[in-house]
């Protein structure tokens, strides 16, 4: 099995740059009303516009909200400190800065994490501080990004 998210946004061809930045991977489709991102060749990430309905209808109601309550999107990646630095860049809104989870030991997931919302949510209202020093654990197998999607635009609640 493989999983093919898809997330329903206003703007596809900004929000595939910014995860294309962000997760360095690359466009396999392009356009305004649908998008495949790739990385490795392995589809990660589908985008598709809330207003078109292709064959198969609209595949949401961009008038319910609030938009991406409960989504989250966890990407496993092999360079997360550049990840980390892409995601400065962006000025992405800092839900949870670099952290080890869990904090200690070797227990849980066992690696390090920044949580973030994608490029259609609101203005933070704290700082993103991406220096908070970090606990010391011994192995780190693997590192995550987690994007909490608010799929709408800019500005929306």
């Amino acid at each position: 099995m493989r999983p093919q998210p898809l997330l329903c946004v206003h703007d596809v061809e900004a929000t595939s740059r910014w995860f294309q930045y962000l997760l360095n991977c690359k466009s396999d489709h392009g356009g305004k009303e649908y998008e495949r991102l790739v990385s490795n060749g392995r589809l990660v990430l589908q985008l598709h516009h809330w207003d078109v309905a292709h064959h198969h209808g609209c595949l949401g109601d961009p008038s319910a909200k609030p938009y991406g309550n409960g989504v989250l999107l966890w990407f496993e990646i092999d360079d997360f400190d550049a990840a980390v630095a892409r995601a400065k860049e962006l000025n992405a809104q800092i839900i949870m800065p670099r952290h080890r989870n869990p904090p200690d030991g070797d227990g849980g997931p066992n690696h390090w994490e920044l949580w973030l919302k994608d490029p259609n949510g609101t203005p933070s209202c704290w700082p993103a501080r991406m220096d908070r020093p970090m606990g010391t654990g011994s192995r780190i197998n693997r590192e995550a990004l987690r994007v909490f999607p608010s799929l709408g635009t800019p500005g929306e609640g």
